[in-house]
């Protein structure tokens, strides 16, 4: 790692889209308004800066296109381009009108450094409606060569040419052009199946009412098919209007996420900037088995596409991340979508529950009520479930069971909220049976020492859980688990017989801060009384806490879980990219300290919940994230390998050993933890 706070030391590279003013067949003005924005770029620290189609000649030329000055110039435009791009940072992708073969092609070319990496023919020309191209030009399925001479040097020409950093992880990039884009084959499908990570596509079409909403669809849905970054750019101002007109538009997607779009109709010239997480790409492509098996059906055309080599010249320096990073991953900042992912994940595990129900015959449910997040969650899952099933809410048996540090205020949200929910409720002291069982085992706190350990702890767990499963058996009801992703992911679940287990559990695939934002919701959307939102909102409100451990005088704070195995919000972004992408510590530092160490940066509402909007530094992020690898990857995978059924909510993925996580218990974590050490 060369530099940590580099982009290019974390497999990102920038990407640029441009959109010069033009004039008709003026290539003199159109290089140099092509260099401007190139510059632009360069100075941007961008790898690549891709152009509109035809952009040196204009696409509006029409039958200009068959006069020996209009494309001798262009071709003297693309020798200027050559010699100043020694200079500059991006790759060039340049549209031009270019003769060989006693042909006519409608190109791309690639230029890096002084040099025609190569240059890609059109595949697909537009004959209908207002398009006439077939009128100049010509496909490059006619093409004889596989090279060609051009400005001395002889050049890989064809459309399956992909071109490869050989010094930089996953760099390949594809060129396509405009109409490629529209066909149910495109030619980048091939190239992204041969390896390429970067589509390109340089377009010009015109615009028409609605069309740019399907550009949006076919460049994010080829984004996704190919699990690829696609760049798109078209024309802008300066094209010929006798007949049509054009919007300029440009944008970056990155595996159906739009990362970037221009400005529509602007009458300037623009550019916009963004950077690709390749390594994000190439462990998507790793994980699609159904990906890697279109690759095996085509692979006779997928051999054909030739790798054109070259060595990319990383940026010196800093290069802060220009892309914005969710500081909470699981929950989306976008309020719409974000009620969205909300509602389903509310009825996936209302539907779970309902099922298991049905099936098991059961018409009641046993579940432990602390006042704390996830318990009241499951309690209003488990109301609504009733509903659904045209059963009483009374045949919910919700217990509250105070121990030796349970607080007046989670017991009387607790009693509150069942309350509000009319379930049938009761109160259950499990302190005499704690003592019986200390005293069994002869811990020392029976003979009046302030022994406060893990089995301290772990008793008080286990015998809720042992109450919970009687209790089931004596009303012939099941246990509704309620612990969630975040404390499996971290171990922090009393083990066998005690919060670990259950016989249904609702919430093990939804992370804390997922559960907090599910609870705002159904505040939000009105889904219970005022009185139920009340003890919802009181709950919100409260630290989160195991409370096993009593004060030693009323000065002394809540036992705080969040001191121990670190704030939920940090722990959950680690959790998310650890195993949605598997991606390293330092990667993961890096995010997090873009995403976590201004405001500015979070892209978080602000008004949703300002408690959460905290600032970390970057001795904060690693230390947490060492925690968060040592639990995770050594010391918790045993309680993950035997949890209770769950339905999985969404992308993020469940620790299920039938699901998304099969890990051995026996795993060390030494790999992640020594380049933990390298993070500066």
């Amino acid at each position: 790692m060369k530099n940590f706070y580099s982009i290019y030391s974390h497999n990102f590279i920038r990407v640029s889209a441009c959109i010069p003013s033009l004039k008709v067949a003026d290539p003199v003005f159109n290089v140099e308004q092509t260099l401007e924005l190139a510059r632009r770029a360069s100075e941007a620290k961008a790898s690549i800066a891709l152009f509109p189609e035809l952009g040196l000649s204009s696409y509006t030329a029409d039958d200009l296109f068959h006069q020996q000055a209009l494309l001798d110039a262009v071709i003297n435009g693309v020798e200027h381009i050559v010699e100043a791009s020694r200079e500059l940072t991006p790759i060039l992708l340049i549209g031009a009108p270019l003769r060989f073969e006693g042909k006519l092609f409608n190109c791309a070319v690639v230029i890096y450094r002084g040099r025609v990496l190569g240059i890609v023919p059109k595949t697909y020309l537009p004959n209908y409606r207002e398009f006439y191209e077939k009128r100049q030009f010509t496909s490059a399925c006619t093409a004889i060569a596989q090279e060609v001479r051009f400005l001395g040097q002889i050049v890989p020409f064809g459309n399956d040419l992909i071109f490869n950093a050989i010094n930089v992880d996953n760099f390949s990039l594809h060129a396509e052009i405009c109409e490629d884009l529209w066909t149910p084959i495109p030619p980048s499908t091939y190239a992204a199946m041969a390896g390429a990570t970067i589509l390109a596509n340089l377009s010009a079409s015109n615009i028409t009412i609605g069309k740019a909403d399907y550009r949006r669809s076919l460049c994010a849905l080829q984004s996704s098919k190919c699990i690829a970054a696609y760049l798109y750019t078209a024309a802008g101002p300066g094209e010929s209007t006798t007949d049509l007109a054009w919007d300029g538009h440009a944008m970056i997607y990155e595996n159906n996420q739009r990362l970037a779009e221009s400005k529509r109709f602007s009458d300037e010239a623009q550019i916009i900037t963004t950077d690709i997480d390749l390594e994000r790409l190439v462990q998507d492509r790793m994980r699609m088995t159904s990906f890697n098996d279109s690759v095996q059906a085509h692979l006779d055309q997928v051999r054909t596409i030739r790798p054109v080599e070259f060595e990319f010249t990383i940026p010196d320096g800093n290069t802060p991340l220009l892309r914005s990073v969710e500081r909470f991953p699981y929950v989306p900042s976008d309020s719409a979508q974000r009620d969205d992912h909300c509602y389903e994940a509310y009825h996936i595990q209302v539907h779970g529950l309902m099922k298991r129900l049905s099936f098991t015959k059961m018409q009641r449910i046993v579940i432990g009520v602390s006042g704390g997040l996830d318990s009241a969650h499951a309690l209003i899952v488990a109301a609504h479930t009733m509903d659904r099933l045209n059963l009483p809410r009374a045949n919910i048996l919700a217990y509250t069971m105070p121990g030796f540090a349970t607080s007046d205020a989670t017991k009387s949200n607790a009693m509150k909220l069942m309350g509000a929910l009319g379930v049938s409720s009761q109160e259950i002291d499990i302190r005499p049976s704690c003592l019986q069982m200390l005293k069994d085992i002869a811990h020392p706190f029976t003979n009046g020492k302030p022994v406060y350990d893990v089995t301290f702890e772990n008793v008080q767990a286990g015998e809720r859980t042992s109450h919970l499963f009687r209790l089931a058996n004596l009303h012939n009801a099941i246990v509704l688990g309620t612990g969630d992703l975040s404390e499996l992911a971290l171990g922090w679940c009393t083990y066998g017989v005690g919060d670990h287990m259950s016989h249904y559990s609702v919430n093990a695939s939804v992370p804390k801060t997922l559960i907090q934002h599910l609870i705002r919701w159904t505040i939000h959307t009105q889904q219970f009384s005022d009185a139920t939102s009340e003890a919802l909102s009181s709950i919100l409100n409260t630290e989160i806490s195991p409370e096993l451990i009593p004060s030693q005088s009323p000065d002394d704070p809540l036992q705080s879980t969040q001191q121990i195995i670190g704030p939920y919000e940090l722990q959950d972004f680690n959790l998310y990219y650890t195993t949605r992408f598997g991606f390293r510590p330092a990667k993961i530092a890096f995010l997090a300290l873009h995403a976590w160490s201004n405001r500015s940066s979070g892209h978080w509402p602000s008004g949703i919940h300002e408690q959460l909007q905290n600032e970390y530094d970057l001795a904060t992020i690693k230390h947490w994230l060492g925690v968060f690898l040592f639990r995770f990857f050594q010391t918790s995978q045993f309680k993950r390998s035997c949890i209770p059924n769950a339905p999985k909510m969404g992308s993020g993925g469940s620790l299920s050993p039938r699901g998304d996580w099969r890990a051995p218990s026996d795993a060390e974590a030494r790999v992640w933890l020594d380049e933990l050490k390298l993070i500066p």
